[in-house]
């Protein structure tokens, strides 16, 4: 009777977390999905170097985003899960952003035409506004947690939504618009008109990026004001004891996703690094399944920790993870060439697609390391996240270095994989003796081998072949649901 009992709890909890999850991935997915939509817009619009210099400009935009919010989002939720007075967890947080960032952007803005070089820009412009946008994204990071935290997932996708909107608006009219009306000699704004002949079409995705940046401010403005200024300095210590070595864990993911682009280009120049970092794009599909999953997980994993069956919970989740991220490698590398069709546009961008498969495969091995990261956010032990994150950094850079000149972009693929892969190892041999979870490996294990089997053949013996494609994938789904079929119709009656 206690099992059947403890079964149903855990049953409704994944209810609960796939509902979550569904919610929170509509606000992920469908920006990110919108982006994905403009990387043809981009491709068609740039050339390949200039292409380039808009990947600077984000993987600079990440590492700020990093270092700024040092952890303190994931310290947020920790805290306001446990803490009694979450008022002070709220205020002590946003004050504490405030005046870092605050502090960042006086020192940066006002140096900003020294260090224009330093960050290999062209244009100090460039840099300026990167500063702005990074000044303004940080101060959303509270406002955003804090609805998720709360559970108003409407309002939180609203926010993200609209953000999306607006930067696919100015994208939209700043790339195609204007030039196409100028070219028919018809009528725009007459500032705007001197700037196109200023600057080239690149700078005007970094100034959609400010405005949308801008307006979601604005729009948050009211959640901010909410907030009680009441800070505590034992708590913050706290906080950051907790958040510092997540942050350094955030710098070494930035870097483990960013590094080869950057090392690309001093190989091969500007030209090469752009069409990698094109086709890098197509693994964005996983990246968008594994942010749902992070934004819906997170959240929950903190609320069901004091709970009996917490454990059997994350295992169970993990295994539903697994079957969904290798549904979508499969989907996307049988049908590669068509989603490289439809978002890449130019041809000059399809030499890089043999990388896909292997991003495909280490992007899932990363979501693999968010599930098993909750032993270390749990147990407060989130300087052993550090020391794995800057393993796989240090992979990153080591296999990079000595592959790139062997094996060309492939090398900063199979890199990729590498850090990955051992960031999992660590956090599953790490986390049975600290907080040991019942994870499936056996079924797990022949899922992602399947998988992974599949999506070789599909790539390497069938490319093109769309009836296979679909054969490949009906096998997989037919196989996990006969690994599931008990439990489906559990969850179903749940």
């Amino acid at each position: 009777m206690f099992g059947r009992i403890l079964n149903e709890r855990i049953l409704n909890a994944i209810n609960r977390f796939f509902k979550d999850t569904i919610i929170y991935g509509i606000a992920a997915v469908l920006p990110r999905a919108v982006n994905i939509v403009l990387v043809k817009l981009h491709t068609n619009t740039l050339a390949s170097e200039k292409y380039a210099e808009n990947t600077i400009y984000f993987v600079y935009a990440a590492y700020f985003n990093a270092l700024l919010t040092y952890g303190m989002e994931t310290a947020f939720f920790r805290f306001f899960t446990k803490e009694k007075e979450k008022g002070k967890v709220v205020s002590t947080s946003f004050i504490s952003l405030l005046t870092t960032t605050l502090l960042f952007f006086g020192l940066m803005y006002s140096y900003s035409d020294e260090l224009t070089y330093y960050f290999g820009f062209s244009d100090p412009l460039y840099l300026k506004i990167l500063i702005a946008v990074t000044t303004l994204d940080t101060l959303v990071v509270l406002p955003y947690a804090y609805l998720r935290v709360t559970n108003r997932p409407i309002r939180f996708m609203f926010f993200k939504v609209m953000n999306i909107l607006i930067y696919a608006f100015f994208n939209l009219y700043f790339l195609w618009y204007v030039p196409y009306v100028m070219g028919q000699g018809g009528y725009v704004p007459k500032f705007v008109a001197s700037g196109f002949s200023e600057h080239p079409l690149v700078l005007y995705i970094f100034v959609a990026n400010l405005l949308a940046s801008a307006a979601t401010f604005l729009l948050l403005l009211p959640t901010l004001l909410k907030f009680q200024m009441t800070f505590d300095r034992r708590l913050l210590g706290r906080m950051l004891m907790y958040g510092l070595p997540i942050m350094i864990s955030s710098i070494a993911y930035v870097t483990n996703e960013n590094l080869d682009k950057l090392l690309l280009e001093h190989y091969f120049g500007k030209e090469e690094m752009g069409v990698y970092a094109a086709c890098y794009k197509l693994g964005v599909f996983m990246t968008l399944y594994i942010l749902a999953f992070k934004l819906g997980a997170e959240p929950f994993f903190f609320n069901q920790a004091d709970k009996k069956n917490a454990k059997d919970t994350y295992a169970r989740i993990m295994t539903w993870f697994l079957i969904f991220g290798a549904l979508f490698m499969l989907i996307v590398v049988g049908f590669i060439d068509l989603f490289a069709g439809l978002l890449l546009g130019k041809e000059e961008y399809f030499a890089a697609l043999m990388i896909v498969p292997v991003i495909l495969l280490a992007n899932l091995f990363l979501g693999i390391y968010y599930n098993l990261s909750i032993w270390f956010k749990l147990t407060d032990k989130t300087r052993y996240g550090m020391y794995f994150s800057l393993a796989g950094a240090m992979i990153t850079l080591a296999l990079n270095l000595a592959l790139i000149p062997v094996l060309g972009i492939m090398a900063s693929a199979w890199a990729t994989l590498a850090a990955y892969l051992t960031m999992v190892l660590l956090s599953y041999f790490f986390g049975r003796k600290y907080y040991p979870i019942p994870y499936t490996l056996k079924k797990s294990g022949l899922l992602l081998l399947l998988a992974t089997g599949l999506s070789y053949l599909s790539f390497v013996f069938f490319r093109g072949n769309y009836l296979i494609s679909v054969a490949l994938t009906i096998l997989f789904i037919g196989y996990a649901y006969w690994n599931q079929k008990n439990e489906i119709r559990e969850i179903w009656k749940a």
